[in-house]
């Protein structure tokens, strides 16, 4: 059986999702489909994508941890995804963990504007994160098994 790469690309609207889509030479010819809030920059942005909805508010919110988590048991157990690729934020946290739970690789990209103090995001994604990319060297003291991708701007 042919194992098929099909990648979940997971954010929060607004520069985490601009970040992720700085990628597309990367992503645009692979199965795919997004994870976003349903914002205007968003359904702009990924238009004629697959895209399903988080819910947010989400940052530092229980409520939207427990939705955004229902949410994911039912997205990754539909798409099956091989791999799950975020640079934040809150939505990143439930879709990377549970996509574990179902055998999916995980690419963590701490986001640009961090040159040396953690995301909440990254912190919670980093025990799972089968490949973890900063963009500034001195976010290797913060993440020890980091890869520094240098800026993808």
């Amino acid at each position: 059986m042919e194992n098929k790469l099909k990648i979940c690309l997971v954010g929060s609207s607004g520069g985490h999702l601009a970040h992720l889509y700085m990628l597309k030479k990367y992503w645009q010819d692979k199965d795919r489909f997004w994870v976003t809030f349903d914002k205007e920059d968003a359904r702009s942005l990924l238009e004629g994508e697959k895209v399903y909805p988080a819910y947010y508010p989400s940052n530092r919110s229980i409520k939207a941890l427990i939705i955004n988590s229902f949410r994911a048991i039912k997205i990754i157990s539909k798409e099956r995804p091989t791999l799950i690729i975020t640079s934040g934020a809150a939505p990143a946290i439930p879709f990377f963990w549970i996509g574990k739970l179902f055998g999916a690789k995980t690419i963590y990209i701490e986001v640009f504007d961090r040159i040396d103090a953690p995301t909440i995001s990254g912190r919670l994604c980093y025990p799972v994160t089968d490949r973890f990319f900063v963009e500034w060297e001195e976010m290797k003291r913060v993440y020890p098994k980091a890869i520094n991708l240098g800026s993808i701007f």
